[in-house]
């Protein structure tokens, strides 16, 4: 994705904005120069406009779309408050059953919700189907009571949350923690970053987070910081539970109802992330969530 490269030359600071491209086993990188020594409000603006020239994300949503948006928000204000309880146990429900479906879990949905809401365990199932069930819930209901902004700490947080009961006794050291080890994804044939680069790169989506907060649609947003995160694949396990939480969290933040991604639409999903990790082409992805958006009947 995106970040800023640093080269000192006789003592001097040289700033270039720098996106990553991957094809196939390779990156490629296109740079704009920021200029020399410069300082943090000078840097952050220059960083801003580069973005703007690399990703051209301001333009991704068309006006019709950004309408559409504005009209889900504005329906979404006007929810009455006698359905909030109801609201937020089917869309909790699914969500979970959904969320951990893609990554494999067996639970069905009915399962899911008794489990969640009736404390009735579903027979013949493991026990780290179950915890990740209810994790999941215990993370979704922490992001959901959380009145700060996305940071380091809320991501570990996150992180604990989801995957607590539920990895290898040999992998339990780095639960809460960015993994120590290089991790590799089924069906892809690129790499993500070195686990030494993990912090410096999650440090960077943060700074880009708080430059464009205020300055994206939040369903750009969303969409840009869930394709950057699960590309920088922090954790051992868990990434894309983590993930479509904090996707969810910039969402509701930003007064928009929450997004579930169906696990029927699973493939569907994965090759618009691709497409954004590999090509860096946002457009798929960002049109996937809208689809979603726009078409969920159940608004929470």
């Amino acid at each position: 994705m995106v970040y800023t490269e640093i080269k000192e030359i006789n003592g001097k600071k040289y700033y270039y904005r720098v996106l990553s491209v991957r094809k196939n086993k390779k990156v490629g990188k296109k740079r704009i120069y920021l200029g020399v020594d410069l300082e943090k409000k000078k840097l952050e603006k220059s960083e801003s406009l580069a973005d703007e020239k690399l990703l051209s994300l301001n333009h991704i949503l068309t006006k019709e779309e950004l309408d559409i948006l504005d009209k889900i928000k504005e329906e979404y204000r006007k929810e009455p408050k006698e359905t909030l309880d109801n609201r937020y146990e089917s869309f909790c429900s699914l969500f979970t059953h959904d969320s951990t479906a893609i990554e494999g879990n067996t639970l069905t949905l009915q399962e899911t919700a008794n489990l969640l809401f009736e404390n009735r365990v579903p027979p013949s199932k493991s026990l780290r189907e179950i915890n990740e069930t209810l994790n999941h819930k215990k993370a979704f209901d922490y992001i959901l009571n959380y009145k700060g902004e996305i940071t380091k700490a809320l991501i570990l947080k996150l992180h604990e949350l989801v995957v607590k009961d539920t990895l290898k006794e040999n992998l339990t050291s780095q639960i809460g923690t960015y993994r120590k080890v290089q991790v590799f994804i089924r069906g892809t044939n690129w790499l993500p970053p070195k686990p030494e680069e993990v912090p410096g790169e999650i440090g960077s989506l943060l700074g880009w987070y708080t430059r464009n907060k205020k300055i994206l649609h939040p369903l750009v947003l969303s969409a840009y910081f869930h394709v950057a995160f699960e590309t920088i694949h922090p954790f051992v396990d868990g990434n894309g539970r983590t993930g479509r939480l904090l996707l969810n969290f910039i969402l509701h933040k930003n007064s928009l109802p929450m997004i579930n991604i169906p696990n029927t639409k699973k493939l569907k999903y994965y090759e618009c992330l691709e497409e954004a990790q590999v090509k860096s082409n946002l457009k798929p992805i960002i049109r996937f969530l809208f689809d979603l958006i726009k078409e969920q009947k159940l608004r929470f």
